[in-house]
């Protein structure tokens, strides 16, 4: 009895360490203080006809950010929204881009594609406050942008302009 207790106690410690490991190695866990929000931008259900039935699953898009120029996006599916919400999260961590922000408001006017979608952001005055769409203001405010001014052109799919608006703040340049 004594035997297999010692046994679960340095399985349990080996588990520890590996976890304190796996920390240690990851850049967004190296700052404990830094906090992190994050937006769901789509739910929906998505169904697949196979030969003996449907399969219903729900997609889930989700953007995370630390309103200090820290901000990702995660894609993820699963049998009910919240593990779909889940698995979304887990991918925003781990695609976070670092943006180049000056005064609350970006470097530099951007015209970037993404396959049919075109977005226009331009840095505005203090004070303009996020003028932007739908699907792309939740960006812009966990990236920590206060005032900026954006266009949408071509495409109204959704997730090809948030592809677009993530894109367009991975290609600004520092002052």
């Amino acid at each position: 009895m004594t035997q297999v207790v010692e046994k679960t106690k340095k399985k349990d410690e080996e588990v520890k360490v590996k976890n304190e490991v796996l920390l240690e190695e990851s850049d967004l866990d190296k700052s404990p203080d830094v906090q992190y929000e994050h937006y769901v931008l789509e739910t929906k259900r998505v169904t697949k006809v196979t030969k003996g039935a449907k399969r219903f699953r729900f997609s889930a898009m989700v953007v995370m950010g630390n309103k200090n120029g820290m901000v990702g996006i995660g894609k993820g599916v699963g049998m009910e929204p919240k593990l779909a919400i889940e698995k979304a999260i887990r991918k925003a961590k781990e695609s976070m881009v670092k943006i180049n922000i000056t005064e609350n408001t970006i470097t530099h006017e951007i015209n970037q594609d993404f396959k049919a979608a075109k977005l226009i952001l331009k840095p505005a005055v203090v004070g303009t406050g996020i003028i932007a769409g739908k699907s792309i203001k939740p960006i812009l405010e966990l990236a920590g942008i206060k005032d900026i001014l954006s266009k949408r052109l071509g495409s109204s799919n959704k997730k090809s302009n948030i592809y677009c608006c993530i894109l367009a703040l991975k290609n600004l340049k520092p002052r």
